[in-house]
This record gives structure tokens, sequence and C-alpha cells, in this order.
């Protein structure tokens, strides 16, 4: 076991095998990464008050912090990002350095890079979510090309460069 895995009260790190977890990214108790999901340098994953779920084909960026929180599957967690006791549905993006606290997000939906989505939040699905303190509105009152941005930062990219970092990944 690395060293950046611990146990926490007897809970201790899952790790398909497939997936793609960071020498240097820290891991701790009950945390489990789907198969061929991404967890990139410098991540946090602290399951120790509840577990961390990375779901398939996820993807979490460097300096992530993850608390006690839910990422669906086919979601992009990008960098610097922090979720604290959030349940993040399938199809996701969270922007960078977005900050989701005590909140769900639905499905589909687009967080902005630098978001702060404040407690108690329910965002619904296929909604563009932006702004310090955040504000929701639907994805179709957007001039936002959802499913391009999808495509464009598809996580199953993220997966082939993390194959391509062979030092970088377990």
């Amino acid at each position: 076991m690395d060293s950046r895995h611990y146990h926490f009260e007897g809970d201790g790190p899952r790790i398909h095998g497939n997936a793609y977890v960071s020498r240097e990214a820290t891991l701790v108790g009950d945390v489990t990464v789907e198969s061929n999901a991404n967890v990139w340098p410098g991540a946090v994953l602290r399951g120790d008050v509840g577990p961390v779920r990375v779901g398939r084909e996820s993807h979490v960026g460097e300096n992530t912090a993850i608390h006690v929180s839910t990422v669906g599957e086919r979601s992009m967690v990008a960098s610097g990002a922090v979720l604290n006791d959030a349940d993040v549905g399938d199809g996701v993006l969270v922007g960078f350095n977005a900050t989701v606290n005590d909140c769900e997000v639905g499905e589909g939906s687009i967080v902005a890079a630098g978001a702060v989505v404040l407690g108690s939040t329910a965002v619904p699905p296929e909604s563009f979510v932006s702004g310090v303190p955040a504000s929701t509105r639907p994805l179709s009152e957007t001039n936002l090309d959802a499913a391009g941005l999808f495509e464009a930062y598809s996580t199953g990219k993220y997966a082939n460069l993390a194959a391509r970092h062979e030092e970088l990944f377990e």
C-alpha cells in the first residue's frame, strides 16, 4: 500500500484494478475509486466521518479536496475544486476552483469555475451554476454547448492520459 493511503477506524481505501490513482494523491478511510476513474496528484479524498465515492470513468483533478462526498459516473471535478458533504450526479462538470458544500448537484449539470455553491442547495438536473454565491439556471437557457463541453472534457480522455503517465499512477 502506498504511504499516502491511510486507514481510519478500520476503513481503508478501495481502488478498482482499472482505476488510476496518482501516487501523490492522499486517500484516507472509507474511499472508493471505481473502474476507469482517475485521481490526479495533490488530490485529497477523506472518508473519515463518512464515505467518499468516485464513480466509474470519473475524473478528480490536481489539488482537489473531497470530503464525505459522492461523485457520480462519468463526472469531472476539475483541479482545485472542493467538495464537502456533496452528492454530485452522473455526467456533471465541476469547474476549476469551484466549491460545492453540503448540497446535491443534479445529473448533467455544469458548475462554473470559481462558483461557490452554498449549503443545502439542490441543483436540478441539467443546470448551469455560476457565481459567488452561486445562482442556478437551466442549461437550456444558456448559450453553452453542454454536449460539446462534455465531449471536450470527456473523462475517457483523462483515463487515456493517465495511462500514459506510467510513473505517476498506480
